[in-house]
């Protein structure tokens, strides 16, 4: 099961669990696109790469955007677990967003074939998601399901062993980082990378107001180009989040107002639960519930949940074929 994902893609395995977590970064060289190292190795690249090297992130907003890179990608993280299989031409099965178009489906299959994948099957990513944080999709009773991820935040109602409701918005965690590093260029003249972004994220982020917490960071003067160095609060990074949670807060109202209204009762009696690494970022369940309403929690290890979700499919791929697309 390959959780195909903007920021990370994992693997896992039946009776093994999580077995690979690798960034998706894949680091190749500009004069003859050679590929020169995929995952941690090219994440550390980022932002340090002399000239003839390119950092790539060949999945953009959840799908793939560069075809090549993600072959690559893919190639790599089976040929990782390769000596864990005790037989070539795996059954692979990657998750995708919900709003995915069938060409795009088309290329993951393809590219899963490619590499080896004996069967290739592709699941949407909200019935992954609350397959792996313990709902039961199968009972006629709607569940909603928010998964943020790096590129995209999907939401979905699952019912019946598929999706009632969803939608697909391309703002999630890389949209919040990317808000960060802005801020720090807007108010303070600061040019930061986007590590630097995504580690003020979880030391510092909060969807709500929090007892006031800082941090000195570095960077360069966006004027001069010199080092210069500021302190930080949680305050502030809460704030430059806020728009982007709006828009998060508001996908979740719509799918909420396309819902039939017997499974709009359902899921205020159940809630709603918060997977993906976006929902690390602290009170994130809070702000959704005093935004809709409606209860929230977040999954455990919602960060795992996609993966798990991959391998409880896998182990029952005929009870769920509603919610799979396959290849050849």
């Amino acid at each position: 099961g390959i959780d195909l994902g903007t920021a990370n893609s994992l693997v896992y395995m039946p009776k093994q669990g999580i077995v690979l977590n690798e960034p998706s970064v894949v680091a190749v060289d500009v004069e003859d696109n050679r590929v020169l190292a995929v995952g941690h190795e090219a994440r550390e690249m980022i932002g340090r790469t002399p000239e003839g090297l390119r950092a790539v992130k060949p999945i953009r907003d959840g799908v793939i955007a560069d075809y090549r890179m993600t072959e690559a990608l893919i190639k790599c993280l089976i040929r990782q677990v390769s000596p864990r299989l005790r037989f070539s031409g795996p059954e692979c099965l990657i998750s995708v967003p919900a709003a995915i178009t069938s060409t795009e489906k088309r290329a993951v299959i393809e590219v899963a074939e490619n590499v080896g994948g004996k069967h290739a099957y592709v699941a949407k990513e909200p019935v992954l998601a609350a397959l792996g944080a313990g709902v039961s999709i199968e009972v006629p009773s709607g569940s909603m399901v928010v998964d943020i991820g790096g590129g995209t935040t999907e939401v979905g109602v699952v019912a019946l062993g598929g999706i009632v409701s969803y939608t697909s918005a391309r703002v999630a965690g890389d949209r919040l980082t990317e808000a960060i590093v802005e801020y720090l260029k807007k108010e303070y003249g600061l040019a930061v990378g986007e590590q630097t972004g995504e580690t003020l994220k979880q030391e510092l982020g909060s969807a709500l107001p929090v007892e006031e917490e800082t941090r000195e960071i570095h960077g360069r003067e966006a004027v001069s180009g010199l080092p210069k160095h500021v302190v930080i609060s949680s305050e502030e990074i809460t704030l430059a989040m806020q728009n982007e949670l709006k828009e998060i807060v508001q996908t979740i109202k719509n799918v909420l107002q396309d819902t039939p209204p017997e499974l709009a009762s359902d899921i205020i009696e159940k809630g709603i639960t918060v997977t993906g690494g976006g929902a690390q970022v602290r009170h994130i369940d809070d702000l959704i519930a005093r935004s809709t309403g409606v209860p929230c929690s977040v999954a455990e290890e919602p960060v795992f949940c996609v993966s798990y979700g991959t391998g409880v499919m896998l182990q029952g791929l005929e009870k769920y074929k509603r919610a799979l697309s396959q290849g050849k």
